[in-house]
């Protein structure tokens, strides 16, 4: 198969994991290259039509960017915090310098609290998950340079 084409089938099925499991973002990597998918953000996941098809733009990926820097991707599902409590400032903030194994955030599941640490050193680049999020298990919550 031609490498094109091959990467087109793993787009596709990506493409479908993320309809299948309500996902926001997913991401492919290579060896030297990564691909981001993120949904259109005026088409929500859950987006029917009045006939219970999924609209068309539900099944494509809204927007292909490359990223920057070492993700930091949530281990399960749950909502995410970017402070301890409403009345604190955020672990980190885009421009913030963190440390490896420093925490980045909080992810609430089943009411427990479980901390979000940074992989590595660095400059957090973007922050991509908002304080109250619900995210799901792979979804970058942030991404260090």
């Amino acid at each position: 198969m031609h490498p094109v084409e091959e990467l087109r089938g793993r787009m596709d099925e990506l493409a479908a994991l993320m309809d299948e499991y309500r996902l926001g973002e997913a991401e492919l990597r290579g060896e030297d290259w990564k691909v981001l998918f993120r949904r259109n953000p005026s088409v929500p996941p859950s987006a029917e039509q009045a006939d219970g098809q999924a609209a068309a733009s539900h099944h494509e990926p809204a927007a292909i960017e490359l990223q920057k820097g070492t993700p930091v991707s949530s281990p399960m599902s749950g909502i995410f915090y970017s402070s301890p409590s409403p009345s604190t400032p955020p672990f980190a903030r885009e421009g913030d310098s963190v440390e490896a194994g420093q925490v980045v955030g909080l992810i609430e599941a089943m009411k427990v609290f479980n901390e979000i640490t940074a992989p590595v050193s660095g400059v957090v680049l973007r922050m991509v998950a908002q304080n109250g999020q619900l995210v799901q298990p792979g979804e970058p919550l942030l991404f260090i340079g």
